[in-house]
């Protein structure tokens, strides 16, 4: 199996195409690359800008390039021994657009299309309206009121390029366009009558194998599965063997390595990727688990690792000093009025989202829970709410984003067990008042104990409620991760913004910073464990890019500072609010934002606020927009970027923050390229990038300035460099420079790992550790005035001469740390 060196992650989409990749290709290489790692590339929906709403698996995106572009982009990197990742999405397919030919089927022919079985649709609802039919939620008023205006209409699909005798007729509702069932249409059909017929025309839609309702019913009534609350991305049965199949019909011909797109919406993940391992046994497989802390990777997958965020909260962490959480938080508690544990909260957002964006997945769970209960008469006082109320809670309850309960072949792991049993405890413990013994029957399913024991001698458990408990159980799981994902990622991590660098994907809110200490055993696990599994830092997902991090996590640096600079702020701008809008909460995320990203236009900004706003659900909502607070916060973000006063005092705080950020920076980016595994670099990171969360993350990179900084760093000395650290150049050089060391001597990265601890009055300041016993990464951290009072501060190197990759230095011995950092911020040491 080839490891990558380190990976770079490329958007592609109708503006960055294949060919442009492979233009790069040259640049990629000098810069130390081994392999492109793709987002997908299979065809998309129209203007996709990220790929994860497939429409076809068997041909590449033609948005994006053909499949020769593809064959040209992979022999060119072969040929200067590189190789090319694919995102894959086996979870769900995009069916907004009739480029889904599967979905277009079985809209067309409903139960009896062969492509009937190839998404996870309940073609038995409760609701008799739905039976044998698909709920398509795309009206933006009642369905009577719709037709009433002729906006649903017949067309013929083909024109004159179809013959009169087999005509082709479609249904459209404005740019969706819907099939007809054949056998719905009648002898001499005319267009223009049906559609100058509202009644007419309603009877032709009542034959269909869909039925449209307003978009506000996708989350209470939608009886197919979905990717997360997005109704236009449909699941796909992956873990049937034909479905598989074709999902992954183009991967044999070119890949070298696999990323597997959100694993935890799978029915069975670890079966799933038994199946990829043995279509590619030899290949580099990591897959986008997010693990919470203390959560372990399940050992028995058959990948290489996760896609590395749990990575990326370690060493975000370890930048974050914990000395000043009380301050912080004291203050956040103050200017904001908000609450400020996380437990509660996480705990109160996940129950908002199974009650409104996820009702119909909780809705069919509890269905299967009331037929599976109605075996034994113990449990049958016990209503459909009563059990509804304890599935969403337990569901709320778990710590973990899901668990890998296999119940066909009756396996639970010893974590899973314990996961479990907490959850249970914790829901018990939060709704006393529900009887303790629906989450005792609840958890008994779960984990496979015999929650249906017979009732009489004669009488056995039917083999049906045998079925609907191991259904049960894979849907359960598959529940939780969009509950945790949707409930705390996108909803308390826009909520609870006491300090907002450390929320993201796979973050625990309520944790402050992370001890060198623990940043060592974490890297001595994955070394044991996972050796090659990625590790990124800034991500097509993330909410802020590593150096909007690195600025934002200074602030814990400086609580007393940080306090009088938001309340003298607070109070130049109380003049651009409106009554009691926008919230303080919000506000003070404004202010961290505008820190971590300045300079930024006010396009960007009032993009990301009006995101945060919504995402928070707190004063208004994507689906229930509040115009009062939506205009509030415009007028106070477009005002206050006006407001020359304030704007000179923002620049002013900024530039006091700058070098230390550019340091701090670059400590982290050393770090990941020289801990264990395998170091991602996602587009334009190599130089200072201050995005923020996406879209704003996929916008175009500037690779001509990366090219010309890269050449005109060859012959410049360390010094040189950082004298041009505002273009980003150091970055760019460090990168390169350590890329390149690993591409001499990969045997030292792969070797062991050991923390060094440094003596002296700032000991914590310093973070070191040895790799394959021959080079010694050495970084600072928590030092604003980077170059003052070093003094004291000294760290034993192991016996030999050390030379400074970056500055040529020697040394050897006990070294001064004033010393390794005098003419660069960090430092690599190389045994001689």
């Amino acid at each position: 199996m080839q490891i990558p060196r380190a990976t770079y992650r490329l958007q592609f989409h109708e503006h960055f195409r294949l060919a442009d990749a492979l233009a790069l290709v040259p640049y990629f290489h000098a810069l130390g690359i081994s392999h492109i790692y793709s987002s997908p590339l299979f065809k998309a929906a129209p203007h996709s800008v990220h790929g994860y709403d497939v429409c076809d698996f068997a041909q590449i995106n033609p948005e994006i390039g053909t499949e020769t572009d593809l064959e040209n982009l992979a022999n060119a990197l072969h040929e200067k021994k590189m190789g090319l990742i694919l995102d894959i999405v086996p979870n769900h397919m995009g069916i907004a657009a009739p480029e889904n030919l599967w979905w277009q089927d079985v809209l067309k022919n409903g139960r009896a299309s062969r492509f009937a079985d190839y998404f996870d649709i309940n073609w038995e609802s409760d609701d008799e309206t739905l039976r044998g039919k698909i709920l398509v939620p795309i009206l933006a008023d009642d369905y009577e009121k719709v037709l009433a205006r002729g906006e649903l209409q017949i067309f013929n699909s083909g024109g004159a390029s179809v013959p009169a005798s087999r005509p082709e007729f479609i249904l459209r509702y404005f740019e969706n366009e819907f099939p007809l069932a054949p056998n719905s249409i009648p002898k001499n059909f005319s267009i223009e009558k049906i559609n100058s017929n509202p009644t007419a025309l309603d009877e032709l839609i009542q034959k269909q194998n869909y039925r449209f309702a307003h978009w506000r019913e996708g989350d209470s009534k939608l009886n197919y599965r979905r990717f997360f609350a997005v109704s236009t991305l449909a699941a796909v049965r992956v873990e049937d063997e034909k479905v598989f199949n074709d999902v992954h019909a183009l991967l044999k011909k070119w890949l070298d390595g696999l990323r597997v797109d959100h694993p935890d919406g799978l029915r069975d993940p670890e079966n799933y990727l038994r199946r990829l391992r043995a279509l590619a046994p030899d290949k580099w497989i990591v897959v986008e688990k997010i693990l919470q802390p203390q959560e372990p990777m399940p050992e028995t997958w058959p990948v290489q690792g996760t896609t590395g965020y749990d990575f990326l909260n370690q060493v975000n962490g370890l930048f974050i000093d914990s000395a000043s959480e009380k301050p912080l938080t004291d203050f956040y508690a103050e200017f904001t009025g908000e609450p400020t544990g996380s437990s509660k909260m996480v705990q109160e957002k996940k129950r908002l989202v199974l009650q409104t964006l996820f009702t119909t997945e909780v809705n069919h769970l509890t269905g299967l829970l009331v037929q599976i209960a109605s075996e034994n008469p113990a449990y049958q006082k016990f209503s459909r709410e009563q059990w509804r109320e304890a599935l969403i809670d337990l569901a709320a309850s778990f710590s973990v984003y899901r668990t890998y309960i296999r119940a066909e072949e009756n396996f639970i792991s010893k974590n899973d067990l314990q996961f479990v049993k907490q959850a249970a405890a914790k829901a018990k413990k939060l709704r006393a008042d529900l009887a303790p013994e629906l989450f005792d029957f609840l958890s008994d399913l779960l984990v496979g104990r015999d929650a249906l024991p017979r009732v009489q001698a004669d009488r056995q458990v039917s083999p049906t409620n045998f079925n609907a408990k191991n259904d049960f159980v894979a849907r359960f799981q598959q529940l939780t991760s969009p509950a945790m994902a949707k409930g705390v990622e996108d909803t308390v991590f826009f909520c609870l913004n006491r300090f907002a660098s450390f929320n993201e994907v796979g973050g625990d809110p309520g944790k402050f910073g992370v001890s060198a200490e623990e940043f060592h055993g974490f890297c001595r696990k994955q070394k044991e464990h996972w050796p090659n599994t990625m590790l990124c830092s800034s991500t097509h997902d993330t909410k802020r890019s590593e150096d909007v991090r690195a600025r934002m996590n200074l602030l814990s640096e400086i609580p007393g500072e940080w306090r009088e600079t938001v309340l003298r702020w607070s109070k130049m701008n109380e003049r651009h609010r409106q009554k009691e809008f926008p919230d303080r909460n919000m506000e003070y995320l404004f202010y961290q934002t505008l820190v971590g990203a300045w300079p930024i236009s006010r396009e960007r900004i009032l993009a990301y606020m009006e995101k945060a706003s919504c995402e928070a659900k707190q004063h208004t909502d994507w689906n229930g927009r509040n115009k009062e607070y939506d205009d509030a916060l415009k007028n106070f973000v477009t005002a206050t970027l006006a407001d020359k006063h304030f704007k000179t005092d923002l620049e002013k705080f900024v530039v006091s923050l700058v070098e230390a950020a550019q340091i701090a920076s670059l400590a982290q980016t050393l770090i990941k390229l020289t801990a264990p595994g395998v170091p991602d670099i996602y587009q334009g990171n190599e130089l200072w990038d201050f995005s923020l969360v996406d879209p704003d993350n996929r916008r175009l990179v500037d690779f001509e300035i990366r090219k010309k900084l890269l050449a005109a760093a060859k012959n410049l000395s360390a010094e040189e460099i950082w004298q041009r650290r505002d273009e980003g150049l150091p970055k760019l050089w460090l990168t390169q420079k350590v890329l390149q060391l690993r591409a001499r001597e990969s045997e030292i990265f792969h070797g062991d790992y050991e923390p060094i601890f440094v003596r002296g009055q700032k000991e914590n300041h310093v973070v070191a550790f040895v790799r394959g016993s021959k080079a010694i990464t050495v970084v600072p951290r928590f030092a604003r005035e980077i170059k003052s009072d070093w003094a004291n501060v000294a760290l034993e190197l192991p016996d030999g001469n050390w030379q400074n990759e970056f500055t040529r230095e020697n040394f050897s011995g006990e070294t001064g740390v004033e010393k390794l950092f005098e003419n660069f911020p960090v430092a690599l040491l190389i045994r001689e």
